[in-house]
């Protein structure tokens, strides 16, 4: 049986950092449930982009997932797969893709690991973060196969952070926790993938597993100890 780009992209991140113990496909809710656990979620909700969400509940030792995809989404991705190659098409559905699958494995690692606070903003930012900084490095592997030399080039780059990062527009937020969050977390994406760009294939693996264990405020302080405290 072909494996789904959900499971393949999923394994990836779990041979990264640590198994999560499901099937996070198991996961995937329909739009009507989307809408409901959207009400449940509070206004802020409302302002969440409507291709992509993920929700997460907690009931005592117990997390609850679900992980919501538009049919337009997932029709841009099956015209445009980018397992035959990756390109204006579907570079902005394949970012949205991979960041919802990275929130929902991040949150289930850090409750199995112990974290109970997933209401508190801190959670949040920590799960946003990270997903921008696997993101961008999910994005290179794909790119680097569907090269020659397997290399990925300066313009490639440029390309990438341009939709990962310089697309953004948290100023767009109307509430300011959301654009405080957006802000802050791009901005330090940008930043550490900087540094991670410098660094060769085995010492970047160590540090990104050095980060991922990190809670928010640690992740923070070391970016800004990396780059002399200066996001950019």
């Amino acid at each position: 049986m072909n494996e789904t780009l959900f499971s393949q992209i999923q394994k990836l991140f779990e041979r990264t950092y640590a198994q999560v113990g499901i099937n996070l496909e198991d996961c995937l809710i329909d739009r009507k449930r989307c809408a409901q656990l959207s009400i449940l979620a509070g206004r802020s909700a409302r302002e969440l982009s409507e291709l992509a969400r993920t929700f997460l509940r907690r009931a005592g030792d117990q997390l609850y997932v679900g992980i919501y995809y538009s049919r337009w989404l997932i029709e841009q991705l099956e015209q445009h797969d980018p397992r035959a190659g990756v390109g204006d098409r579907n570079i902005r559905s394949l970012i949205t893709f991979v960041e919802e699958l990275n929130h929902a494995l991040h949150a289930a690692l850090q409750f199995k690991n112990g974290t109970r606070e997933i209401a508190s903003e801190d959670f949040a930012r920590n799960l946003e973060l990270q997903a921008q900084v696997d993101t961008y490095l999910v994005l290179l592997l794909f790119i680097a196969f569907f090269r020659k030399t397997q290399r990925v080039s300066r313009m490639d780059r440029r390309w990438l952070r341009f939709h990962l990062f310089a697309r953004q527009c948290p100023q767009a937020f109307r509430d300011a926790n959301l654009r405080g969050r957006y802000l802050e977390t791009s901005q330090l994406a940008a930043s550490y993938t900087h540094y991670l760009d410098t660094l060769n294939a085995h010492r970047r693996l160590d540090e990104i597993r050095r980060f991922h264990s990190l809670d928010y405020g640690g992740k923070k302080a070391r970016i800004l100890a990396l780059t002399n405290g200066s996001p950019t």
